[in-house]
């Protein structure tokens, strides 16, 4: 990949866009930084809801780099966008005038684009007001100089909560900027960032108290063993695809012949990416969130966390269901062999061996719903195991650190995206070497 990026940064266009992509970048990595008015500096860091990156509170403040935990301008980050996003997806299917919107073309898809904003606030404008609303009255979390002593809280939260709106819309303005002047796709690499430089932190916060102690260190060494290989395994599974082959028959038009070639589809093994590991996380810790701002504590909530939450065998059998769920329903959206099969023989194409048609839908579906299970099945270990395994060895601030930087989700996002981005620089350089050798 690395390589990939020195070879494009050569080409001029493409190195005006990786300029304005960094710069872009950079805007929102310094509003991480920047706290909101009416907050006091540092109120949320060491949380007990975002030290833990398998909660839902958790996940968001490893996604956006801990703009969360500094309750900055940008702390919702892109997760209502991306909630938003799937939430659109998912009812394209279910409601018919929606999935014929999005048969629509260009003009069908600005439509879909702006419905997905709009959830996207509703999102937001929920999140902000439960954020504010769960730690209004922790001690230390208004900051009372803003509007002074004698000015109501709720002023001071309301002003909270706008702000926090406005930087998460403003953040998804900047996704999209970064995907149509930019290179890669803008959201996805807001995400990329805030994850790295969550590790970058980790990284520094252990060898900072690994020096201060060095009998800690042959843990850390084995902690970072086995996130080097959970990344290969996680590589690994994202590259695999079975390749199902189709040959086309010779068609004669006029005084040409065309066809007679054989090509394959590539259908993934984890085509789903990591949606149904965010979707499950999200279902699951939503009621610890509302228990959270609504009934904090009391017996309720004890009695929760301790049977429901996410060291429980409850949490742990839930996920994996939700998990495997979500991946054959997001698989069902994503890949349809009706369509597929429609689309090879109107092409004049056949599957060798199978007839064309029903039988050939009917193949596409076995082999998916064969791979999406195994697919499935890789989720829910990749997304169980190794946590609790990292949460035995948080025996140390150090290691704790680490787990909160390296979540298993984290590291899968990462390798999703950059392998994206290394495939759309590769096939801009390609067109640039293609255009050229035209001229």
């Amino acid at each position: 990949m690395f390589k990939t990026f020195i070879n494009a940064f050569k080409i001029k266009d493409l190195r005006k866009k990786i300029l304005i992509t960094l710069l872009l970048l950079f805007i929102y990595r310094l509003g991480c930084w920047i706290t909101v008015p009416g907050i006091n500096p540092g109120a949320l860091t060491g949380t007990a809801n975002m030290d833990n990156g398998m909660t839902f509170l958790g996940l968001m403040n490893s996604i956006s780099g801990g703009a969360l935990a500094n309750a900055s301008l940008f702390a919702l980050g892109v997760s209502p966008y991306i909630s938003a996003s799937i939430i659109i997806q998912l009812l394209t299917v279910a409601i018919p005038p929606l999935e014929r919107l999005s048969k629509q073309g260009e003009e069908g898809r600005k439509k879909i684009n702006f419905y997905t904003r709009i959830c996207a606030l509703v999102l937001a404008t929920a999140q902000a007001v439960g954020i504010v609303v769960s730690y209004a009255n922790s001690d230390g979390f208004i900051d009372t100089r803003l509007f002074g002593a004698s000015a109501p809280i709720w002023l001071t939260c309301a002003v909270i909560a706008i702000l926090m709106i406005a930087g998460a819309m403003f953040t998804v303005w900047l996704g999209e900027r970064i995907t149509d002047l930019g290179v890669g796709n803008g959201l996805s690499l807001l995400i990329f960032v805030g994850i790295l430089s969550s590790a970058c932190t980790g990284i520094y916060t252990a060898i900072e108290t690994t020096v201060q102690d060095i009998d800690y260190i042959w843990t850390i060494v084995v902690f970072l063993v086995a996130v080097v290989a959970i990344f290969s395994l996680i590589v690994f599974i994202d590259n695999a695809e079975r390749k199902v082959p189709v040959q086309y028959a010779k068609q004669v038009k006029g005084r040409k012949m065309y066809g007679g070639q054989s090509t394959f589809i590539p259908i993934k093994v984890n085509s789903t990416g990591v949606i149904p590991i965010i979707f499950a996380n999200a279902i699951v810790t939503f009621p610890q969130m509302l228990i959270s701002i609504f009934w904090p504590n009391t017996p309720f909530a004890d009695w929760w966390t301790q049977y429901m939450g996410t060291s429980s065998w409850v949490y742990i059998v839930l996920t994996a269901l939700l998990i495997l769920f979500f991946a054959y329903f997001y698989s069902q959206i994503t890949f349809k062999p009706d369509d597929v099969s429609k689309q090879i023989q109107q092409n004049g194409g056949f599957i060798p061996g199978i007839r064309a048609g029903k039988p050939t839908a009917e193949y596409l579906g076995k082999i998916s719903s064969r791979l999406t299970l195994f697919g499935a099945i890789f989720l829910a270990f990749i997304a169980l195991v190794p946590s609790l395994v990292f949460n035995a060895l948080a025996t140390t601030v150090a290691t704790s650190t680490l787990i909160n930087a390296f979540s298993v989700t984290g590291l899968m996002i990462v390798v999703s995206v950059a392998l994206e981005l290394d495939k759309q620089l590769e096939a801009q350089m390609l067109m640039r070497n293609y255009r050229g050798f035209l001229k």
